[in-house]
């Protein structure tokens, strides 16, 4: 079963949007079953589902059915994903295709067994479209929409910036599966371009001189630090996929509401019990160990927060009694909670409950 995640950086930069259009972000949040602290980290994954759900909040909140498309003309990628910020470093346009290829889930991973590529190019009838292969822009318009907008707009200000760019002009067309919305007033305002919807696919044509265009000289050693991140955040990712990582996604998800158990993870997984019991042993886990050693770095990371009480640890790691918790994390760390949160916040402890 694929469970498709998004980088933080979308939804963080979603809510503050949202919340510029007059919607409030404490309900944004609550609709979207999103923790305003998972956000704090916008390398952090959250499952593409919540991401959909704030969207649609934000949608109805802001009486603005544009409100997607809207997001993407008005953020820049490099202000949500190291994607972006590599993505200014690129020679030319093929070398720029590959390096979203390899990086894309970094922004949005399907986790759906298909095609590594995001992007390929197309040739027909003369023209060359550059098409998004993911079946997930086919299934969510609103990601499309968001996508294209943030990528034409980030396009046009690159082009912008180059010396004498022989008045090309990008792009030429663009085509969406979707059908035409109530909104397409909007899409001619940001694309200027002729639109085809219903399409059989998702593809923006460009014109083939963009394919020989040279970027402006890149800086060799940024390029070299932000390729060394995104490489190590691709690495996390790929270890995320694992059994061990799915579960633990799984948990963050549950684990407050104290309702854990190995039956509901992996029937969410769409495994049984015994299967899921095989996998982790495989891995050289088991149930037991990644819900422990989860809870541990949760209770360490919410003890280190000065907003986060001992007995708000207690319930977000799934404790329905603080003093069960303490018990808990004296055997993780040989120290209570309280000493840790003390040594944190240097006051004497009293305020904390």
């Amino acid at each position: 079963m694929a469970n498709p995640t998004i980088v933080a950086g979308y939804p963080r930069a979603l809510l503050d949007f949202a919340v510029s259009k007059g919607a409030d972000r404490d309900t944004l949040i609550e609709e979207a079953s999103i923790r305003a602290f998972d956000l704090d980290d916008p390398d952090n994954r959250i499952p593409l589902a919540n991401y959909l759900a704030l969207l649609k909040a934000g949608i109805r909140l802001c009486n603005e059915p544009a409100l997607s498309l809207l997001f993407g003309e008005a953020v820049k990628v490099q202000d949500i994903s190291i994607v972006g910020s590599l993505g200014q470093l690129i020679g030319n346009v093929e070398e720029g295709r590959r390096q979203m290829n390899r990086y894309a889930s970094l922004m949005l991973d399907a986790d759906d067994g298909g095609t590594s590529d995001a992007s390929e190019f197309v040739r027909e009838n003369g023209d060359i479209w550059m098409k998004l292969t993911s079946e997930i822009y086919v299934d969510h318009p609103l990601l499309t929409e968001s996508g294209f907008a943030r990528g034409v707009c980030g396009c046009r200000e690159m082009l912008a910036s180059i010396p004498n760019p022989a008045n090309l002009s990008f792009p030429k067309a663009i085509r969406f599966t979707h059908e035409e919305p109530s909104y397409r007033a909007e899409y001619d305002r940001i694309f200027g371009v002729p639109l085809f919807f219903g399409s059989s696919m998702n593809a923006i044509a460009i014109d083939g001189a963009l394919l020989n265009l040279k970027m402006p000289r890149a800086n060799p050693y940024l390029a070299e630090v932000l390729t060394a991140h995104a490489e190590n955040l691709l690495k996390d990712l790929e270890n995320s996929r694992s059994t061990t990582g799915k579960v633990e996604g799984l948990l963050l998800q549950v684990l407050h509401t104290g309702e854990v158990s190995v039956e509901l993870i992996a029937r969410q997984l769409g495994l049984s019990r015994q299967t899921l019991f095989r996998k982790l042993k495989a891995e050289g886990v088991t149930f037991e160990k990644v819900l422990t050693e989860l809870r541990h770095k949760l209770a360490l990371h919410y003890l280190n927060d000065k907003d986060v009480s001992v007995n708000e640890t207690a319930y977000l790691v799934g404790f329905s009694e603080p003093a069960a918790f303490s018990r808990a994390f004296k055997r993780w760390t040989g120290s209570s909670p309280r000493t840790v949160r003390r040594s944190k916040t240097g006051d004497d402890g009293t305020a904390l409950s």
